[in-house]
C-alpha cells in the first residue's frame, strides 16, 4: 500500500486531485491565533480549501478539523460556506493548558508609572547578602527579581485579581459531511461513507482498564471483581475526549455504581466458563469521565525528533481516524504539519495522502513514517 506526501502549498496540490477520490478529510489546521508568531497561523483556512477538500471527498465523507476556541466560530463558518454539513463538534479536554491573562492590577501600576516592591524571580533562593534590609534584591544584584503581589496604588488595589483569559482546557473539533447522495444507507452502499464507525470506537472494558493502570479515572481503584473479559458491546462513542488528567477528571462527579447483571455469554465470571449462566456484579463506571475516550497528549516519545508546535497525540488521530473512515479507505490531511494524522491513518490499515508546504516540517513527517512505502510528490510552494 503507497502512502502518498506532498510538499506544497494544500490549495495547488488539492486542485490536482480528482473528484470524489478520499474517503476522509482528518486534520488540524491552522488556528488563525498567530501562534508563537508562526507566520502560517495568521488565519484560518479559506473558503477556498474547504471546498476544494469537499470535492475530493465521496459524497458523504467526513471532515473533522480542529480548531481554536477563540476562532472555532470562523473555521466552522468556512466549512460550511464551502457546502459541508455541520454535523457536531467534539471537544478534546485536557488538563495542560497555561493561561495567558493579563494581570489588571500590574497594569494599572504599570501605567500610573507606580513600582511594587520586588521579590526574587526564582522563588527566594537568593543569597542574602544581595537582598536589601526589607528582603527585597539590592539594585544591580545579579538574582533576578519580579513585581510583587502588593499593589502601589488605591486603582490597582481595586482590581486586584482580575485577569484577561481563562485557562485554555479544550480544542474543538469541528464535524462536518459532504452533502449524500440520496438516503443514508444508498449513500453508503455506493459509496462505503456517510457513516460513524460507532462500534469501531466504543469506549469498553479495555480502555477503562488502560485507564485505571494510567493512575486516572478507570474502575475507582481497583480491577472490577470477578471480571477477566469484557464481550459487551461497551460505550457509545461520544462528542467528547479528555486526556485523563486528575485536573480533567476533577471536572466530573463521581457517578459510578456497580452494575448487577444475569447473563450466559459476553463476560466471563472467574468461577464459571464461558457461556453458562450466572449472576455477579458488572464493571463499576466510578467517575464519569471514564466513559469517554481517553488519550493523553503528545509523550517525549512521540515528540522525538519533532519540533512542530502543535504535535497533537497519536492515539487521538488514530481514534478520529477510525471513526470517519470505511476499512481500506483514504484519509486526507492537507495541513499534515509533521505527520500525526499520516501516521496514525497508516497504523489503522488506512491509505494516506499527506500536504504541507513547509519543508523542514515535510521532512520530519518523512522521517516519521519509518520506512512506510511512500510516494513523494513536490509541487510549488
Amino acid at each position: 500500500m503507497t502512502h502518498t506526501l506532498h510538499l506544497g502549498d494544500c490549495l495547488d496540490v488539492l486542485r490536482t486531485m480528482p473528484d470524489c477520490s478520499v474517503d476522509a478529510v482528518v486534520t488540524d489546521p491552522p488556528y488563525g491565533l498567530a501562534f508563537m508568531g508562526k507566520r502560517w497561523d495568521y488565519d484560518v483556512p479559506s473558503v477556498e480549501v474547504w471546498a476544494e477538500c469537499l470535492r475530493v471527498l465521496k459524497p458523504g465523507g467526513h471532515l473533522l478539523a480542529f480548531a481554536g476556541t477563540r476562532t472555532q466560530h470562523r473555521m466552522a463558518v468556512r466549512i460550511e460556506d464551502a457546502g459541508f454539513e455541520i454535523r457536531d463538534m467534539i471537544a478534546w479536554v485536557y488538563g495542560s493548558g497555561f493561561p495567558k491573562s493579563l494581570d489588571v492590577s500590574k497594569a494599572i501600576d504599570k501605567a500610573a508609572g507606580a513600582e511594587r516592591a520586588k521579590i526574587p524571580a526564582s522563588g527566594g533562593l537568593h543569597n542574602n547578602a544581595n537582598l536589601n534590609d526589607d528582603g527585597w534584591s539590592k539594585v544591580g544584584s545579579q538574582n533576578p527579581t519580579m513585581d510583587g503581589p502588593i499593589p502601589a496604588t488605591d486603582a490597582a488595589r481595586q482590581w486586584q485579581g482580575w485577569g484577561t483569559a481563562m485557562k485554555p482546557a479544550l480544542e474543538p473539533i469541528t464535524m462536518a459531511r459532504k452533502p449524500l447522495v440520496g438516503t443514508v444507507a444508498a449513500n453508503v452502499l455506493e459509496h462505503g461513507t456517510g457513516a460513524l464507525n460507532v462500534d469501531g470506537c466504543r469506549v469498553g472494558l479495555r480502555e477503562a482498564r488502560q485507564l485505571n493502570r494510567a493512575g486516572s479515572i478507570g474502575y475507582g481503584g481497583s480491577e472490577p471483581q470477578g471480571i477477566v473479559e469484557d464481550g459487551g458491546m461497551g460505550r457509545w462513542p461520544a462528542n467528547l475526549i479528555h486526556d485523563g488528567s486528575e485536573e480533567v477528571v476533577g471536572l466530573f462527579p463521581e457517578t459510578g455504581q456497580s452494575l448487577p447483571f444475569v447473563g450466559s455469554g459476553g463476560r466471563r465470571n472467574v468461577l464459571g466458563d464461558k457461556g453458562c449462566e450466572y449472576a455477579g456484579t458488572g464493571y463499576t463506571d466510578s467517575g464519569s469521565a471514564a466513559r469517554f475516550f481517553y488519550t493523553a497528549k503528545a509523550s517525549a516519545s512521540e515528540r522525538q525528533g519533532v519540533t512542530h508546535p502543535t504535535v497533537k497525540p497519536l492515539d487521538l488521530m488514530a481514534y478520529l481516524c477510525r471513526l470517519v473512515t470505511p476499512p481500506g479507505g483514504v484519509v486526507l490531511d492537507p495541513f499534515m504539519g509533521s505527520g500525526t494524522t499520516i501516521k496514525a491513518a497508516i497504523g489503522e490499515g488506512f491509505q494516506a495522502i499527506g500536504i504541507e508546504r513547509d519543508p523542514a516540517y515535510f521532512a520530519m513527517a518523512e522521517h516519521r513514517m519509518n520506512g512506510v512505502q511512500l510516494g513523494l510528490a513536490l509541487t510549488a510552494a
